[in-house]
């Protein structure tokens, strides 16, 4: 395990077990299906309120669109939260890790709505586009922040943390 501190960031190779790897994919799962609630009552809330706005309004004003856009904000904010701490127990700094986190959702947000408003043209109910959506988003995300966002920074929260004490004693 190799350690480099710099600016408040500590970066860790380290490798894994099978069995830390299924764990971390597990409460990202998890924590993510929380996230999933609050897109899921939330776009349920806003779908009511602006289908009687917005109803054959271009594709970002579309009922879906900007139901789906706001809904997955809220979730993408609670679910990098989360995650960051809890799940990839990581140090890394946060401006960083959420810029890198926003350049995912900056292809992930327009394709997912362009689908999602081409299959809601099509008659699709949206509950139907919305579900699978999310299952995409999360696999995707997963495997975005576990390969790119904190691949050398994961545990290194407790390796702070595990130092800062040492340097009280």
């Amino acid at each position: 395990m190799e350690n480099t501190e710099n600016s408040n960031t500590i970066t860790t190779d380290i490798k894994l077990t099978s069995k830390q790897n299924f764990f971390q994919f597990f409460k990202f799962t998890l924590f993510s299906i929380s996230a999933g609630i609050i897109q899921i009552l939330s776009f349920t809330i806003l779908n009511l309120i602006f289908e009687n706005f917005f109803a054959g309004a271009s594709w970002l004003t579309s009922e879906y669109g900007l139901a789906y856009f706001v809904a997955l904000v809220l979730s993408v904010l609670w679910n990098f939260t989360i995650n960051r701490k809890f799940t990839f127990k990581s140090a890394t700094n946060v401006p960083i890790a959420m810029l890198k986190v926003f350049l995912y959702y900056c292809v992930f947000t327009p394709l997912s709505i362009w689908w999602g408003v081409a299959l809601e043209r099509l008659g699709w109910n949206d509950y139907l586009i919305l579900l699978p959506t999310m299952v995409i988003n999360m696999v995707t995300e997963f495997l975005y922040c576990r390969l790119v966002v904190y691949r050398h920074s994961i545990n290194t929260a407790i390796n702070k943390k595990n130092q800062d004490s040492e340097v009280v004693k």
